[in-house]
């Protein structure tokens, strides 16, 4: 008797609500944002079609501009955020999402359909709301 595999996809488990914030903005501009929307992650915003987008969070922000204190009214965002990102499809098995992260130490991803980011995945999206799914 063959048991089938329950299959949880990355659009089920991907947040929507997710914040975003152009390279030219400078990282006191980032800090407002991020406080206002009470997240510690926002998207970068691509530039053009042909750019990539990126990912600033409140550990870029520490490791270069608190700890070398810089002062954020006179950092762009560009300058410390990470770009690019490694993006997820948002029909990804959450299990190669998962191992994804893991090989790469991710600690987010944007889904991205049609080169447009619909959503932001986390490994406790992935097992809190994925894996949890399996076993209901």
């Amino acid at each position: 008797m063959s048991e089938q595999r329950i299959v949880i996809r990355v659009r089920d488990v991907m947040k929507t609500d997710f914040v975003s914030i152009d390279g030219i903005a400078t990282v006191a501009d980032a800090l407002k944002k991020m406080k206002n929307c009470k997240t510690s992650v926002l998207l970068v915003n691509k530039r053009n079609d042909d750019d990539e987008y990126g990912l600033i969070n409140s550990g870029d922000i520490a490791r270069h501009v608190l700890a070398k204190d810089r002062a954020p009214q006179r950092v762009n965002v560009y300058e410390v955020m990470t770009k690019p990102v490694i993006s997820v499809h948002p029909d990804m098995d959450i299990r190669y999402c998962s191992r994804l992260f893991a090989t790469y130490n991710l600690m987010r991803a944007p889904v991205l359909d049609n080169k447009t980011v619909i959503g932001m995945v986390s490994p406790n999206a992935l097992v809190l709301d994925g894996l949890y799914k399996i076993f209901q």
